[in-house]
């Protein structure tokens, strides 16, 4: 009588292209030839055979006959195949609108001297060399923020250890 550590022990054993496939799998599968024609890989009337085939297939390792010349360099999951982006780039954003318009504009106000005599002069020209000084500093910082461009010429030989060079 076999036990259920004999089914898993049979299970393990087996190659995974032996097992069923989805129709999910070959909805997957047919996206990627799919790409594979938008890329130019494929005519149309190969993409018809091929969706064929994907349909006629009944195992995984059908399923890769079908792809296996076509989509080698195409990746699985095309989430994956995406650039990753910067989880803080809307933040990063964000900070430089208040950095470059909002700030300057709280210190100008808080600079102008207040009471009935102050001019429209004054404040347009406090205004504008606040806003100056703070772009100013803000390019400054970009700039002193850029990481080095490297070097197009060789590096000076090094002496050996131990040759007292």
């Amino acid at each position: 009588m076999s036990g259920p550590g004999d089914q898993t022990s049979a299970a393990e054993g087996r190659n995974h292209g032996d097992l069923r496939a989805s129709h999910a799998d070959r909805e997957r599968v047919i996206g990627m030839l799919k790409a594979a024609y938008v890329e130019g890989r494929l005519t149309e009337d190969e993409l018809d055979a091929r969706v064929g085939q994907v349909y006629a297939s009944r195992t995984y390792a059908e399923l890769a006959k079908v792809t296996a010349a076509v989509t080698a360099d195409i990746p699985a999951d095309p989430a994956r195949a995406r650039s990753t982006r910067d989880p803080w780039r809307a933040t990063k954003i964000a900070w430089r609108i208040e950095y470059a318009i909002f700030l300057p504009g709280i210190v100008t106000v808080l600079l102008i001297p207040g009471g009935p005599h102050t001019s429209v002069a004054t404040v347009v020209g406090m205004t504008t060399v606040v806003y100056l000084i703070f772009w100013v500093l803000g390019v400054s910082l970009m700039i002193g923020s850029r990481p080095p461009k490297p070097s197009g010429g060789q590096l000076p030989p090094q002496s050996a250890p131990g040759t007292g060079e």
